[in-house]
């Protein structure tokens, strides 16, 4: 028999017993856990009241930074100016007008045109293909028209097929010839005009070739038509004149503004020198008119500044058109006056405060134009950050308010989570008290908030701007005053706040902490009454199973006496019933 089972022997469930007895006594167990969950509810409040205290504290430190007040900010009064103007800390305010008579450009060296070999070394051609032709604009395969007769050309085609195919678009009466000297192709008509083109044209090969409707009888390429290979090796780059000026392996070297680049005609290409002069310290930037044939380099910096460039005679530079025969574009330096003042320059269209005469203020000019640059204070950012700390302000006091609060209703009084704390109550005081009175030492006529139309929104303690055209007018005409009411030191109100809020946070912290500890208390003491209690239980249901196992066994012996008493009765009431003898 299993006598853990409440009552099985007795009848009694003492069980339940047992249960009620502990119920009772976990009554202090029961009003421990709650005050657990008071302090962690006052720990989460602190906490969020925290993340507001600290936000504020950046509020105020952003109000003590030395740029906000003093800095400046600039625009053009031109609509849709293409200036970009710059004023630093500190510039004078005011109107600045810019007159630019000259922007600054960069020198260039144009080399020769025509640096290339003709497109073929005779005049018969049907050795050129329309995919491979040496010529400055690739040709793509599709039709063009000729005297309204569509002409069609594949990327497989020879020249010679492309010319036998407009003779016979047009019946023979338009042919097509090249001349190698020249250099040129030319379209001839004995039918009259030639017109050419059509809006439905899906080959360039007209425009490739340089033909125009010129209205005559005979129409020539406008210019030369065969160019360089930059992507070829030097040695295979098509250029007319032979460079002489390298060694057995090919190897040469020329100079850029006295920077040296050396190069191989066996392994480099047109191409690679050009990078190769660009990524270098020579300042320029080589580049390749396919159109004209030509090279050129053009200075990386704008101003009055020459290129310069030295080799030995049958050099690559001579073979690219930049020895002789060349053409230098003069830069140009900016002219410019300010404010009506004498005639300045600047190699740059970047015009320094030193280009200016005007500390702090610079501008990148983009066209010939007279603008007026306006130097104000950066209203924007000084509003901004004002916005920032009324609210980050309003946030701590709403949640001091809330969470400190006490109510009645139907003679019920409800206290909030931190009403019965006495120091977060007095931080919403001393923060009113802080903000609302007049910072000592100013001298100007703004002194406190309420002089830059600031206050206590009335029956709250919630701050707002009152009077924005006296912020206004403040920000604009008074920063300094509104600077040293912010940023003095010591006693500023944003020292002050960003003084107190890092007091308030250590506070808060430590009272966190306080509350972590006490909670921690509160588990040990949880523990050890809940083993107490488990070792009381312990005792009493021993206690009641011991009842139970004596009492089965007084039931037992009860039985057993029970049985043998019975038996013994049996016997004797047997022996009594046998009949007497007759006498």
């Amino acid at each position: 028999m299993d006598l853990s089972f409440s009552g099985l022997s007795s009848g009694f469930d003492w069980k339940t017993f047992v249960n009620s007895v502990m119920a009772t006594e976990n009554a202090p167990i029961t009003a421990i856990k709650k005050q657990e969950a008071t302090n962690s509810n006052k720990n989460s409040a602190l906490g969020s009241l925290q993340v507001l205290i600290t936000t504020l504290q950046q509020a105020a430190t952003a109000m003590a930074a030395p740029s906000l007040f003093a800095g400046r900010q600039v625009s053009s009064t031109t609509t849709n100016s293409t200036w970009s103007p710059l004023a630093d800390t500190g510039t004078a305010s005011g109107n600045y007008q810019i007159a630019v008579s000259q922007l600054a450009s960069a020198a260039s060296l144009n080399g020769t045109a025509g640096l290339g070999l003709t497109m073929n070394a005779s005049d018969t051609v049907s050795n050129l293909t329309v995919a491979t032709l040496p010529i400055a604009t690739p040709v793509s395969a599709g039709t063009f028209t000729v005297n309204g007769h569509q002409v069609t050309i594949a990327s497989t085609d020879s020249l010679d097929q492309v010319f036998a195919a407009i003779a016979t678009a047009t019946g023979n009466t338009v042919t097509a010839t090249y001349d190698h000297l020249a250099d040129k192709v030319t379209l001839a008509s004995t039918g009259g005009e030639i017109v050419l083109g059509a809006a439905n044209d899906s080959s360039n090969f007209l425009a490739a070739f340089k033909l125009a409707n010129n209205g005559g009888t005979s129409i020539t390429s406008s210019s030369t038509l065969g160019v360089i290979n930059p992507s070829a090796t030097i040695a295979n780059a098509r250029l007319k004149a032979p460079i002489t000026a390298v060694d057995g392996s090919g190897n040469g070297s020329f100079a850029i503004n006295g920077v040296n680049i050396s190069y191989n005609v066996n392994t480099d290409s047109l191409a690679s020198i050009m990078t190769s002069i660009n990524q270098s310290t020579a300042g320029v930037t080589a580049s390749y008119d396919a159109a004209n044939d030509r090279m050129s380099l053009t200075n990386n910096v704008t101003g009055d500044l020459g290129v310069s460039i030295s080799e030995t005679a049958g050099g690559l530079l001579g073979a690219m058109g930049l020895s002789s025969g060349t053409t230098l574009t003069h830069g140009t330096n900016a002219q410019f006056t300010v404010n009506g003042g004498p005639v300045r320059t600047s190699t740059s269209n970047s015009l320094s405060s030193s280009d200016l005469g005007v500390t702090g203020l610079s501008v990148a000019i983009a066209s010939q134009d007279t603008q007026t640059l306006v130097v104000s204070g950066n209203t924007g950012a000084m509003n901004t950050a004002i916005n920032n700390f009324i609210s980050s302000y309003n946030d701590v006091q709403s949640f001091l308010d809330s969470a400190t609060s006490i109510s009645s209703s139907g003679g019920t009084v409800s206290a909030a989570v931190l009403a019965d704390n006495r120091d977060v109550q007095a931080w919403g005081a001393t923060l009113r008290s802080t903000v609302f009175g007049a910072i000592p030492g100013m001298t100007g006529t703004i002194k406190r908030l309420t002089d830059l139309g600031i206050d206590f929104t009335p029956g709250t303690s919630q701050l707002a701007i009152t009077d924005v055209t006296k912020l206004s007018s403040a920000l604009t005409n008074k920063a300094s005053e509104v600077a040293a009411l912010f940023q003095t030191n010591t006693t500023g109100l944003a020292y002050q706040l960003s003084t107190y809020t890092a007091k308030l946070l250590t506070q808060n912290t430590q009272a966190q902490t306080t509350l972590t500890q006490n909670n921690k208390s509160l588990d040990t003491q949880i523990a050890d009454i809940q083993r107490r209690l488990d070792q009381q239980r312990a005792l009493m249901t021993a206690s009641f199973i011991a009842m139970e196992t004596a009492n089965s066994k007084m039931q037992s012996q009860m039985a057993a006496l029970n049985s043998a008493f019975n038996s013994s009765s049996s016997s004797s009431s047997s022996n009594t019933s046998v009949s007497t003898p007759k006498s």
